[in-house]
């Protein structure tokens, strides 16, 4: 079992910045990716970013160049720093543990960026 758990959001004016974290716990071992998602009111939760255990980074073209995935191995915490937000980042940000033969989310955290 692993356990996610996000933080960090909150509310930002356009341009600002946020750093959200999701620390991990349980048989952290077994993480072989980190996800961030995000699901805005009346949407479908889309795909931000991952990461890989072996460092490979992928980001949707939504946020590339203004967000940037990171992960502390020793912390068993990964990062997502937001920069340069629009009010369309606006939504929850969810962490999720890519593990064999599961998968786990968090409970997410909430970002809101005001016009």
């Amino acid at each position: 079992q692993v356990q996610v758990v996000e933080s960090g959001g909150g509310l930002v004016q356009a341009g600002g910045s946020l750093r959200l974290s999701c620390a991990a716990s349980g048989r952290t071992a077994s993480i072989n990716a980190i996800g961030w998602y995000r699901q805005a009111p009346r949407n479908q939760r889309e795909w931000v970013a991952t990461i890989s255990d072996r460092g490979t980074i992928g980001y949707a073209e939504s946020v590339k160049g203004r967000f940037t995935i990171s992960r502390d191995i020793a912390k068993n915490t990964a990062y997502l720093q937001m920069n340069s937000l629009k009010p369309e980042d606006t939504a929850v940000y969810y962490c999720k543990a890519f593990t064999t033969p599961r998968n786990y989310w968090g409970q997410g955290t909430q970002v809101t960026v005001s016009s």
